[in-house]
Formats: structure tokens, C-alpha cells, sequence
């Protein structure tokens, strides 16, 4: 139903996006589009520690004394698949780089700084593994194949079905190269749907052929904030859109019909986070709700040098709301199954900075490579997990330096996650979730040591390395692999659900065809859709979805790759 006003719930890349393709193919006026956020950024963040005030997020822990930088996450891209975002980032001038769109800035940087990972799995008492040899045995093979070959009308078979369920006879998938690159380039857990692992074996199929050095990977210049939300906060509010931070949703109001399945936005409740009044928005009938119904980062809490990450219980802000919305109507999902099960979703990640470049030098000799191209996974060969093998310990991603535009020419920037937090560590004794900064630094020298060739292990420089931390930021997240959550198909809204009138869902947590959640792709496309329905466009014109799961050279590539 066309409209000529948006309300954005959520200020993140999904919302964001809706808002750029509702001025420019729409053709709205940026003053006709509000957002009510807590931040301008949502999952895509990054800042020095002094400049994170958000008073949500960081309630548990002011960064008013803290220095370093934070990121809770970080993004990598993939052109071939990352068609809708590429697209959005063209339409938009970069925040950093004069003369270029946000696109022509990440394409450019990419160019120069191709990534090739020599060290993409290391192992305690092995050092680099050929991970070209991707283990796999005839029954791997075959699960595989069946998962690949799989058509899109049958995908409902694996409604509710985990990875570990789909290859319950065959445990000897878990323990091989394949999975171990698998797991920690996408995040996917063995209590992660397999409905979804088939879908990126299905936009990811090429990925076979080259995972081992992750050229298929492309970056952005500098970290994920400053590159992408960045040139779009600043086109949005040139382009007059109001974006008013700071303000949690916490209610609805719907229209009373005579058919209770019309699902009719008539006001929100709007708190102010600072001074905690609450406003009531009327919504009238010329204006759309366009709401991000889940965020992988709500609930995140941070940690410092001398202090674990806190656990927050929260339920998640945008989930709460969803939760709400899905109590009224039959068919908005079920939020339970991505909010209610953290064993299967949470991590905690680190954001390390260094005063000078000994730790980045040390990674680079025990990798052989330079950093910017380096995303490496450290497999220890003990404790055994329950499933029977050796899984991964932790995951470090060393970015191009510098990796903010403040930071300084000696200083340092690593981020890195612990997939499994409530596993122990092996040089620091306590699960992952439960260590200092300090602590984390400490499990890093020892996991880096076991694979170091030495001569001079990188052990015998633990106290330079030490003193050269400027801090080391833990960050406890509990939803944020909710996305992966098992799940049915029903359990997530589509963007458009049926019956509403001015109400549509975007980012990762809504069911889309053939898209892949956890991608900056999937969360452009869910406001692309947004935008275009509320504007009267028709879905004919939205940027084309590749399917490599169609094309015959790549199937016949991935193929071949599976007995190497």
C-alpha cells in the first residue's frame, strides 16, 4: 500500500538503506522519514572508547576513563554476492575519500589490499595447516551434496532441523578442515540451522574452491562504522531525514477492525533513554512503520582491561518489541527461537589496541603474511568437545592498519572472538565469558605460542607485549549468533507480512528468498523490499539476486574441490 511518510524503527544499515532507496527511487523528500534509535549504526559500530556514550548499551560500564577503540563486531563483503549493498553504497558519496561513492572507496581500497590468507587455520604443535585439503570423506561428501542439490521447494524438510541433527551419523564432518574454515568464516555453530548452512551453500557454493585463503573476501577501508553507516548518516541528514537518537520503541498501538488479521500501525511509544519519558507517536494513515525487529548486537555489554564483559539478561530491545507485535498476530514469528536459547548465540569478542606494532609484527612472522589480508583461526587440539574432536579456540582478524581514521601511524588495532565463550581457556583458567581484557591478551601470546616456530617464541616477549597494550576491550554478546538459531521458515515475519497495511520488517531476523542472513546484503535487501512496496515500485525493478547455485562451471568447480 503506497504511502508518503516512513517511521523507522531502528536506525541500522537495513533501515538506513529503505530510507536512501525511498528518496532516490521513490522519490520522497528526506523530511518525510523520521527514526527513532537508540543509535546510528545499529551492528555496524566502531569508535575510540571516549566517543561510545550510547547511555543503553554501555549502562554497566561508562567509557568516560577508557581509551583504544571498540568494535563489537566486524564485516567482511563478497561482490559477487553482496549485490544490493554495493549497489546502495554508489548512491551515496564515502565519508573518508573525496570524489568517490561509498562503493568506488571500498572497491578502490580493495583493489590495493587484496585479501590471501596463508595462515587460515593454525594448529597447536603443527603451525599452518594446508587448508586446501579439506578432509573430507565420501559421507561428508554425500550429506553435502544432498544439502547443495536440495530445491528451494523442499527446504521446509529442514524446518527445525540443527547442523548436528543433519549430520548425526556422520561425525566425522566436524572434525575436518572444511568445517573448521566453515564455521569461523560465517559464524555457524553445530546448533545452527541447517535450513540456513543450505542456503549459504547455495549463495556461497564458489566459496568451496577458495575458503583456504578467503580470496573471495573484500574489505572495507576503514572499519564498518566509518565506511559504511557513516557516508549514510551523513547523505540521510543532508537529505533532511530526522534522526532522533536515544529513543527506545517499547509499545505499539493497532487498529481495532472487524477482521482481527488486518495488521494496522496507529501509534508507537517512544522512550526518551536520557531523561526516561515516554512519548506516544500518533501514526496516521499516510505513514509507514518500517521496523528492524531484531539486532545481533542488543544487550551487548562491555568489559575493560581489568574487568570481564557483564552478563545483561535482557531480552533484546528490537526483540522485545517483535515479541509484542507477535502476541497480537498469528503470522510476525516467534522471537523465542532467536532470543530464548543463548547457549546457541552468544559470544564474547575483543577490540585490542597497542601502542606500537611488536604484537602485529609477532602475528605477522608466526603467519608469514602482512596484515590486511589476515583472518586466522586457532585450533587447539585439546579439550576434546562433545561432539568427538578438536574444535577451534579462538579467532583473530588483523585488519590494514590503520583501521580508524584517528588512529595513530604506531598504534595498533586487532579484534578478535571466542565462538564458544563458556569454554575454558588454556593459559588462563576460566571460561572465555569470565576473563579480564587483560586476561584475553594473555590467552592470545599462549594460543599464538603453540604454533609459533620460534626461534624467540612469541612467549619470551609477553611482558613488551604487555606494556605496549594501551587496552583491550571484552564484549559479551548475547544474541549474536541469534540469527543462525534454529528455526522454521514461519518463525521469522516477512518484510511484507500478509494483512499489513503500513507495517514492514527489515534486517536479519525476516524471512527473504534465497538470501542469506548475516550479511550486509540480506539486511539491504529487507528495506530495498521495504521501500519499494510503500513507494509503489514494483519488485521487478529491485537489483537482480545472483544464484551460483545455478551455474554449472561453479557447481562442477565445487565438485572437483570436495575430494582435494
Amino acid at each position: 500500500m503506497r504511502k508518503n511518510k516512513a517511521i523507522m524503527i531502528g536506525a541500522g544499515l537495513a533501515n538506513m538503506a529503505a530510507a536512501v532507496y525511498l528518496i532516490q527511487e521513490g522519490h520522497w523528500s528526506g523530511d518525510q522519514i523520521t527514526f527513532y534509535s537508540l543509535d546510528d549504526h545499529g551492528s555496524n559500530d566502531g569508535a575510540p572508547t571516549k566517543s561510545v556514550t550510547d547511555e543503553y548499551w554501555n549502562k554497566n560500564h561508562p567509557l568516560e576513563n577508557q581509551k583504544g577503540y571498540v568494535a563489537r563486531g566486524g564485516r567482511m563483503l563478497n561482490y559477487r554476492t553482496y549485490v544490493d549493498l554495493m549497489d546502495l553504497l554508489d548512491r551515496i558519496p564515502s565519508a573518508t575519500e573525496t570524489n568517490m561513492t561509498a562503493a568506488e572507496d571500498t572497491r578502490d581500497f580493495d583493489a590495493k589490499h587484496r585479501t590471501f590468507d596463508k595462515a587460515r587455520l593454525l594448529e597447536g604443535g603443527k603451525g599452518i595447516i594446508n587448508g586446501s585439503h579439506l578432509g573430507l570423506n565420501n559421507q561428508d561428501r554425500l550429506h553435502l551434496t544432498k544439502l547443495i542439490a536440495m530445491p528451494d521447494s523442499e527446504e521446509e524438510k529442514l524446518d527445525n532441523v540443527t547442523i548436528a541433527d543433519y549430520f548425526s551419523d556422520d561425525p566425522h564432518f566436524f572434525g575436518t578442515n572444511f568445517w573448521f574454515m566453515w564455521e569461523t568464516t560465517f559464524a555457524f555453530r553445530v546448533q545452527s540451522s541447517a535450513q540456513e548452512l543450505r542456503r549459504y551453500m547455495h549463495q556461497m557454493i564458489y566459496e568451496f574452491t577458495q575458503i583456504e585463503h578467503l580470496v573471495g573476501v573484500n574489505r572495507t577501508r576503514y572499519n564498518q562504522y566509518e565506511s559504511i553507516m557513516l557516508p549514510l548518516v551523513n547523505y540521510l541528514r543532508d537529505q533532511g531525514c530526522h534522526i532522533i537518537l536515544n529513543r527506545l520503541v517499547t509499545d505499539w498501538t493497532f487498529k481495532n477492525t472487524p477482521m482481527q488479521d488486518e495488521i494496522t500501525v496507529t501509534g508507537l511509544t517512544v522512550k526518551n533513554t536520557v531523561t526516561g519519558i515516554d512519548e506516544q507517536v500518533t501514526v496516521d494513515d499516510d505513514t509507514a512503520v518500517i521496523f528492524t525487529n531484531g539486532s545481533i548486537t542488543d544487550s551487548a555489554t562491555l568489559g575493560d582491561f581489568d574487568t570481564p564483559a557483564p552478563e545483561n539478561m535482557d531480552y533484546g530491545a528490537a526483540a522485545s518489541l517483535w515479541k509484542k507485535a507477535s502476541e497480537h498476530f498469528y503470522n510476525l514469528g516467534n522471537p523465542d527461537k532467536f532470543f530464548a536459547d543463548r547457549n546457541a548465540s552468544e559470544w564474547v569478542s575483543f577490540t585490542l589496541t597497542t601502542k606500537d606494532h611488536l604484537l602485529l609484527n609477532e602475528i605477522t612472522r608466526i603467519t608469514t603474511q602482512v596484515p590486511g589480508n589476515a583472518l586466522n583461526s586457532f585450533i587447539s587440539t585439546s579439550p576434546i568437545t562433545t561432539l568427538g574432536h578438536k574444535d577451534v579456540n579462538m579467532s583473530i582478524v588483523v585488519h590494514h592498519q590503520p583501521h580508524f581514521t584517528t588512529q595513530k601511524p604506531n598504534e595498533t588495532v586487532i579484534w578478535g572472538y571466542f565462538l564458544y565463550p563458556r569454554r575454558r581457556g588454556e593459559f588462563v583458567d576460566k571460561p572465555y565469558i569470565k576473563m579480564t581484557g587483560k586476561e584475553m591478551i594473555q590467552e592470545l601470546i599462549g594460543q599464538l605460542s603453540k604454533v609459533d616456530p620460534g626461534p624467540g617464541n612469541i612467549r619470551d616477549k609477553t611482558d613488551q607485549i604487555m606494556a605496549s597494550v594501551i587496552n583491550n576491550i571484552p564484549v559479551y554478546m548475547p544474541y549474536a549468533s541469534a540469527l543462525f538459531n534454529n528455526r522454521a521458515k514461519t518463525d521469522r515475519p516477512k518484510v511484507i507480512p500478509q494483512h499489513a497495511t503500513n507495517l514492514a520488517f527489515t534486517g536479519e531476523f525476516v524471512e527473504q528468498p534465497y538470501q542469506m542472513i548475516f550479511t550486509e546484503q540480506s539486511a539491504v535487501r529487507s528495506g530495498e523490499i521495504a521501500a519499494y512496496h510503500f513507494a509503489g515500485i514494483p519488485m521487478s525493478h529491485l537489483v537482480k539476486t545472483p544464484r551460483y547455485d545455478k551455474d554449472l562451471k561453479t557447481l562442477a568447480k565445487a565438485a572437483k574441490k570436495m575430494f582435494d
